[in-house]
């Protein structure tokens, strides 16, 4: 179906906008992590007694919905998209706190909420939503020195971050404060408050290793692999040194038939593995390009609201990627972090595709004029 710039509809007008270079990179993400399902998964699923493609088939059910928020979302323009982030915000809040009280506990967290037959991380959701409504508050203080936007936004993170300790998930924790406080770096504000967010997240991790075991277990075995059992990263490190430049081939990987998260938290390592390191390279390359691509378009947009929401938006998938690849080859202390579009699990895949939608509905094309200012009424129209 060919589409003439004549045309005005909705879909004429997001095909001529939306930047299809990493409309394309994103695309080929989603279905490179399908494919590598596909190689990394079947042992697991046997091992826990289900079907050999059980998280396959899956992934490729999780896929439909993902792909559908990807283009929903990217058409949007930037008060629709705020606006949506705003309710996605405020129910993924009351999910997670519902998950505290009624959510099932696994490995010692209440992250996940079962709704009927579906089973969400609510966090995956809230994660982009919070971005978005912290870029939109304190580009508002840009535009009205007089409101306290940075203070709402401090107040809004305090929230979200606070649910993420008591859940606990303190990966997710450091994530979210990072890219808090590479916003506020974006945004321009006072080292203060960049000081004192940072002191901040340096006694929240002192206070976690004096207090919960696990957490005070992963430090010692990263700083130092004798103290405790190290068995998932050192297989994960062989996993690459058998791969060499060209790896395996595919299903000819030892590393999945043994660790217990190779479709998750393990990915890449089965990625190594199985399609050596020009692969890896590749991969690595393609989230390069994501990252660049995104806040190159952020510092040449003309508004403050849609330059902090794309650069906020843009360093979560960033910092969850290099997370999850320092894991892989043992940089990082070991910790659940799924590799964005790539590692199995359909809240994540969902809300990683969220994220990516507000990013092109942010990043298309417009005339150079700034939204109409103080703008309260989120939940109107």
């Amino acid at each position: 179906m060919l589409i003439s710039r004549s045309d005005r509809g909705l879909l004429a007008s997001w095909w001529f906008t939306v930047d299809k270079l990493l409309l394309s990179a994103v695309l080929l993400l989603m279905a490179s992590g399908v494919l590598i399902s596909m190689a990394a998964s079947p042992p697991v699923a046997e091992r826990i007694g289900v079907d050999s493609f059980h998280f396959f088939h899956n992934q490729l059910m999780y896929l439909f919905p993902a792909m559908l928020v990807l283009f929903a979302v990217s058409m949007l323009d930037p008060r629709q998209a705020r606006r949506a982030s705003f309710w996605t915000l405020i129910i993924s809040l009351a999910l997670m706190v519902a998950a505290l009280k009624f959510g099932p506990e696994i490995k010692g967290a209440h992250r996940w909420i079962n709704i009927g037959p579906i089973n969400l991380q609510p966090s995956e959701f809230a994660k982009p939503a919070f971005v978005t409504i912290a870029a939109w508050l304190l580009a508002e203080r840009t535009e009205h020195p007089d409101m306290p936007g940075h203070l709402f936004a401090f107040a809004l993170a305090g929230v979200f971050i606070g649910l993420l300790v008591i859940q606990p998930d303190f990966g997710q924790t450091v994530l979210v404060t990072m890219t808090f406080a590479a916003m506020l770096l974006i945004y321009g504000i006072s080292w203060v408050y960049v000081g004192g967010l940072v002191s901040l997240g340096v006694a929240g991790v002192l206070v976690a290793y004096e207090t919960i075991p696990h957490v005070a277990s992963r430090i010692d075995r990263f700083l130092n692999p004798e103290k405790g059992d190290t068995f998932q990263v050192d297989t994960a490190t062989q996993a690459f040194k058998n791969g060499g430049i060209m790896g395996t081939g595919p299903g000819g990987g030892e590393a999945k038939q043994v660790l217990p998260d190779a479709h998750s938290d393990f990915t890449f390592a089965v990625v190594g593995e199985e399609f050596g390191l020009i692969a890896c390279l590749a991969l690595v390359m393609l989230f390069c390009f994501v990252v660049m691509r995104v806040l190159r378009r952020a510092s040449m947009e003309a508004d403050p609201f849609p330059a902090l929401a794309m650069g906020g938006l843009v360093t979560v998938f960033g910092l969850q990627a290099v997370i999850n690849m320092g894991v892989n080859v043992s940089l990082l202390p070991a910790k659940g972090m799924t590799l964005p579009f790539i590692s199995y699990g359909g809240s994540s895949l969902i809300g990683m595709a969220f994220a990516m939608g507000l990013i092109l509905a942010f990043g298309r094309t417009r005339p150079k004029v700034r939204l109409p200012a103080g703008d309260w009424h989120l939940a109107k129209g």
